[in-house]
């Protein structure tokens, strides 16, 4: 009997001596959901193969138990002599839906043509230029119906039209409802980019909208109606930027957190096709002030942090360049998701939808996913998991945009983007003695809420959420983490199979 008991304490010795050290995730293989070159499939015929090609400033919600998302009608290598010939539509806002976020099947197109008092407002105040499509949907649901609303304009210029349509339908039919906003030359601000807030304790709702011309701003709608409260009101200022004559900012985006209690204010800078890039401010009310990370108010003539999207690459890729104009949405279930373009660098034509699931630090800032969304199972990653080697990313603004802008954009020969304005891979190694080693050194740990925290340069970064999710330049399933640096730069990190 003594010798079974002995022989007991052994094997249970051995059993949690295995459960702490051994590991308990492997890479593994996982085949992409599809390629990320479209060529093949980018003419307007092959249209009903686009789920997730051709995406530029989407809108998404989820509606019952599927997401519909509406973008900018922008399509790769455009052939306006097959349209013509085969009767299709174009400039119309693109309609897609999802079951799970990962497969989208193409829907078609909102509308027949553009809006006769849009197109109307563009062409008499630009000289008869512009008002060639629809740009930045918004979707949303009230009561029932089905709320879309839309920008059109002239490229470079200050004219433009944010109108409103209804539908019984997610997928239509839209009847047009009438103007929100519009602007002219002298104008302070830009009627693009539509963004809908609405404060489910008051029921006020208000449109956050604007430009690199004269900066974001903010006017209170009619909930009853969709259009503002009092008409004619173009609103406040929210937001601009350092520089403001030659940096761009756009596209203002806007969702409340229940669990922060916080309305966050997610902005886009710079070139679009270029160092497009996402940033993020947070205020107690939907109207503002928002305040960024540095606690300085986004009215002023700053450049705001922080930091959560810049053009990156990671190794097997050539990287990915104007990764900005989200959507940002949840499930329902307390998860968040932002949803923009990505353009495969480094000729940056083809545009790519990524959806990145959103995690929170416990002070309440967002960060996104280093990788594409692919429905992974959620699952705990302990000590032993992470030891091995990552690729790491400083998320930041790398200042080299020294190019001839024209209203913030650059110009079709600068389109090409080259690594020295992209966020590099470094390779570092997690070692068993909690070292960090490679191409930069420092310590790391997990802490007791599953956190990653790294000691990097004699700077600590705390609160890094780590998850497992899909390595999309390797097509395997691996361990990612995302976090932000108190400077608000954010740390991408993902676990590789690395040979020597």
């Amino acid at each position: 009997m003594k010798i079974i008991g002995y022989l007991c304490i052994i094997i249970i010795t051995v059993l949690c001596c295995c459960g702490k050290h051994d590991k308990v995730f492997d890479i593994s293989d996982n085949p992409n959901p599809w390629e990320d070159d479209y060529r093949n499939v980018s003419s307007m015929t092959d249209y009903k193969k686009w789920g997730t090609y051709n995406i530029h400033d989407p809108s998404c919600k989820l509606f019952g138990d599927t997401y519909y998302m509406y973008s900018t009608d922008a399509i790769y290598r455009e052939d306006s002599t097959t349209i013509i010939e085969n009767k299709l539509p174009f400039g119309y806002i693109q309609i897609r839906k999802s079951k799970d976020l990962v497969n989208w099947e193409f829907v078609g197109w909102a509308f027949d043509k553009i809006p006769e008092e849009a197109k109307k407002w563009v062409l008499v105040n630009s000289d008869g230029r512009g008002a060639s499509n629809i740009w930045a949907p918004y979707i949303l649901e009230y009561k029932g119906k089905y709320r879309l609303y839309y920008s059109v304009s002239a490229f470079g210029m200050q004219t433009s039209y944010i109108g409103l349509a209804e539908a019984d339908s997610p997928e239509g039919t839209w009847i047009l409802k009438g103007c929100v906003v519009k602007t002219k030359k002298g104008d302070v601000m830009n009627a693009i980019d539509p963004s809908i807030a609405e404060d489910i304790n008051t029921g006020k709702q208000w449109m956050h909208y604007g430009s690199y011309f004269g900066g974001l701003h903010c006017v209170e709608l009619n909930p009853e109606t969709g259009l503002p409260l009092i008409e004619g009101d173009q609103g406040h200022l929210i937001a601009r930027r350092y520089d403001g004559k030659r940096n761009n900012i756009e596209a203002p985006e806007i969702i409340y957190n229940p669990q922060f209690k916080k309305w966050y204010l997610f902005v886009s800078y710079d070139p679009l096709v270029t160092t497009y890039n996402v940033r993020v401010g947070r205020s107690d009310s939907p109207e503002g002030p928002f305040i960024d990370l540095n606690g300085k108010d986004m009215r002023e003539e700053e450049d705001n942090l922080p930091i959560l999207t810049y053009p990156y690459r990671f190794m097997n890729h050539p990287g990915w360049a104007g990764v900005a104009h989200c959507s940002v949405f949840d499930d329902g279930q307390g998860k968040y998701f932002m949803a923009h373009q990505g353009r495969p660098a480094p000729k940056n034509h083809m545009m790519d939808l990524h959806v990145r699931e959103i995690f929170w630090t416990n002070e309440g800032w967002p960060v996104v996913s280093p990788e594409r969304y692919t429905n992974t199972t959620r699952q705990e990653v302990k000590e032993p998991d992470l030891i091995g080697h990552w690729e790491v990313l400083f998320i930041e603004d790398l200042n080299n945009n020294d190019k001839v802008l024209v209203a913030g954009q650059v110009q079709v020969e600068d389109m090409h983007l080259d690594d020295k304005n992209k966020n590099v891979s470094k390779v570092v190694q997690f070692n068993e003695d909690m070292s960090l080693s490679g191409e930069f050194k420092g310590k790391w740990q997990l802490s007791n809420d599953g956190r990653l925290v790294l000691i990097v340069d004699d700077k600590t970064i705390s609160d890094i959420s780590v998850f497992v999710g899909q390595d999309w330049e390797n097509q395997t399933r691996t361990i990612l983490f995302s976090g932000l640096t108190k400077d608000g730069k954010s740390i991408w990190g993902k676990k590789i199979r690395f040979k020597q």
